[in-house]
C-alpha cells in the first residue's frame, strides 16, 4: 500500500548488493518500488552512475549505506546526487544513516576537519536535505547549509532491552569512559536503572587535546615574547588507575555508545566489569562498523552480546560471530521520508528527546 503522494523516487546509490538491503526495506514500508539507477565501478576504478528513469520535478531520496570502501561510498553518493540535480529533480534528500568521517569532526594539531569538507561537497553536489542518525557529535549539523534531521536509534535499542533481556530490571547502564556518560545517563533515566562509569582506561586519540593549539616551538625563542611575559605551561594529563564509579556486582552490565568499530576498548571494559562482579555483559551501539578482527575479538571476549542497528550492513560479521544481533531501524527512516515528501512536521519523530540526548 502506497503511503505517500505521487512524485516520490527512491534510489539506492550503492554498488554493493549487501548495502542495498536497507533501501529495499524502506521502499517496502513506503509501498513504492526502488528507482531504476545503475551504479558501478569501471575497470579504472572510476564510479559511473546512470539514472534510468525521469526524475524531473520529483522528490528524490538517495539512500546510501557505508560499505567497506568508505571513499567509494562517498563518491557514489555525490555522483548520484549530482546526476539527479542535472536531471532537474525538484528536491534531493540524502539518507545516510551513518555519516562517514564523522569522527574527524575536530581539529587535531595540523590535521583538518574532514567532516566539514564532506558536508560542503554534498551541499555543492546538489543535496537539499539530509536524513541521518546519531551523529557522532550533534554539532556536525552546523557544517551544512541545508536542513539536517538527526534521528535517534535509542527508542529501538531501549525496546530491545525491555523485550529481549528478561531480567533487565537488575541491570546497570555503563559508560565505558566519562565521554559516554551523557548517553548512558539518557538510557538509565528512561529505563529507571542505575548508572556506572569506567574511568582511567587508556584514552584514544579523540580524547587528546584536539584544538591544534598545543604545538610550541622546539627551541625557545626570546625575540618573539618579552621576558616578563612567560606563558605558563599546561600540565600534561596523567591517566589514573582504572576505576568503576558505581556498583555492578551481581548485575547485568549494559555498555552503551554510538559507534562500535575497533572493539578493544569494549573488550577491556567488559573484562573490568567482569572483575567487579557483573555476571552478564551487553554492548549496545547505533552504528556497528566492526572493522578488521572485531568479530573474532568479540567472540573471544567476556561480552555476551553485541546489539547494533542496520545503519551499516554487517551480515558477514554476524556469520563470524553469533554474539552480534541486529535491530532494524528502517521504520523510522521510512516515516521520515514520508513526512518530508508530504510536507508534514518532523517533530513527532523527536518527541521526548531532550537537548542533551
Amino acid at each position: 500500500m502506497n503511503h505517500t503522494k505521487g512524485g516520490l523516487v527512491i534510489f539506492t546509490a550503492n554498488s554493493h548488493p549487501s548495502s542495498r538491503e536497507l533501501g529495499k526495506r524502506i521502499a517496502e514500508r513506503l509501498g513504492v518500488e526502488i528507482g531504476k539507477v545503475q551504479v558501478y565501478q569501471e575497470d579504472n576504478r572510476e564510479t559511473r552512475v546512470q539514472i534510468q528513469e525521469s526524475v524531473r520535478g520529483k522528490d528524490v531520496f538517495v539512500i546510501q549505506t557505508v560499505s567497506k570502501d568508505v571513499n567509494t561510498t562517498i563518491m557514489e553518493m555525490l555522483i548520484t546526487v549530482y546526476a539527479c540535480r542535472t536531471s532537474c529533480a525538484r528536491s534531493i534528500t540524502g539518507v545516510l544513516p551513518y555519516f562517514p568521517y564523522s569522527k574527524q569532526c575536530k581539529m587535531r594539531k595540523r590535521g583538518s576537519i574532514v567532516t566539514k569538507l564532506i558536508a560542503s561537497m554534498m551541499c555543492k553536489a546538489g543535496l537539499t536535505h539530509l536524513i541521518t542518525m546519531d551523529l557522532h557529535q550533534k554539532e556536525i549539523q552546523g557544517f551544512f547549509t541545508i536542513p539536517v534531521d538527526n534521528l535517534r536509534a535509542s527508542p529501538f535499542l531501549l525496546q530491545y532491552i525491555q523485550e529481549e533481556i528478561p531480567d533487565y530490571r537488575n541491570a546497570v547502564i555503563v559508560a565505558k569512559s566519562p565521554a559516554s556518560a551523557k548517553r548512558a545517563q539518557s538510557f538509565a533515566e528512561r529505563l529507571r536503572l542505575g548508572i556506572a562509569v569506567i574511568h582511567g582506561e587508556a584514552q584514544d586519540a579523540e580524547s587528546d587535546m584536539v584544538d591544534g593549539r598545543h604545538s610550541p616551538p622546539t627551541v625557545k625563542t626570546t625575540g618573539a615574547i618579552h621576558p616578563s611575559m612567560e606563558i605558563p605551561l599546561l600540565i600534561p594529563k596523567e591517566k589514573p588507575p582504572i576505576t568503576v564509579v558505581g556498583d555492578v556486582g551481581g548485575r547485568i552490565a549494559i555498555i552503551v555508545d554510538d559507534i562500535i568499530d575497533d572493539v578493544g576498548s569494549f573488550v577491556a571494559a567488559a573484562e573490568t566489569l567482569k572483575e567487579r562482579g557483573a555476571y552478564k555483559i551487553f554492548v549496545m551501539a547505533t552504528h556497528g562498523i566492526l572493522s578488521s578482527e572485531a568479530p573474532r575479538f568479540i567472540e573471544e571476549s567476556a561480552i555476551d552480546e553485541v546489539v547494533v542497528t542496520n545503519t551499516i550492513p554487517h551480515e558477514l560479521q554476524k556469520l563470524q560471530c553469533p554474539k552480534i544481533k541486529t535491530v532494524d531501524i528502517s521504520m523510522i527512516l521510512a516515516e521520515a521520508i514520508r513526512r518530508i515528501h508530504n510536507g508534514e512536521s518532523m517533530s513527532y519523530l523527536f518527541r521526548n528527546i531532550a537537548m542533551d540526548d
